[in-house]
């Protein structure tokens, strides 16, 4: 974040912290509100702007281009693979793609390359059974955009 670390901004990271799932700006201002933190969602937003700045979130957009927010881990910058039905995340070795961006950087002579990946697909859970004919129902609510993680 930013030099300037107010109660509200503290409270923001405190409760992303405690999401395991990638959460909306709009999701992190109602647990917000819901715990009695009094705070705007504009300052909800430069917060999360201020995290992803600074490399503290990983940021995935779902299928209506919103903007979904995690807490990066340590060990730094990852890739996910989302589920297009029921909205699951799953981090994946993302080894190749840095190595093809910090040599696509070399070769054209930029510098501070960034990217962003995006794949998506449909898990396991959402697959039909071999000896099923129709796809199950989907179990993620498109409206609210939520991706949840399946690694945990």
């Amino acid at each position: 974040m930013s030099s300037r670390r107010t109660r509200q901004r503290t409270a923001v990271l405190r409760v992303l912290t405690g999401c395991q799932d990638f959460v909306s700006a709009q999701e992190l201002h109602a647990l917000l509100t819901a715990a009695d933190v009094p705070i705007g969602l504009t300052t909800v937003y430069r917060a999360l702007r201020d995290l992803e700045a600074t490399g503290g979130v990983d940021v995935v957009r779902d299928e209506a281009g919103e903007r979904l927010y995690r807490p990066r881990p340590a060990d730094g910058h990852r890739h996910y693979l989302i589920c297009r039905c029921c909205g699951r995340s799953r981090p994946v070795d993302s080894e190749i793609v840095e190595r093809w961006a910090d040599r696509v950087g070399a070769d054209t002579g930029f510098a501070a390359v960034e990217h962003t990946v995006e794949l998506t697909g449909i898990c396991g859970d959402c697959q039909p059974a071999t000896d099923e004919g129709e796809p199950p129902p989907c179990h993620w609510e498109p409206a609210r955009g939520r991706a949840r993680s399946c690694a945990s």
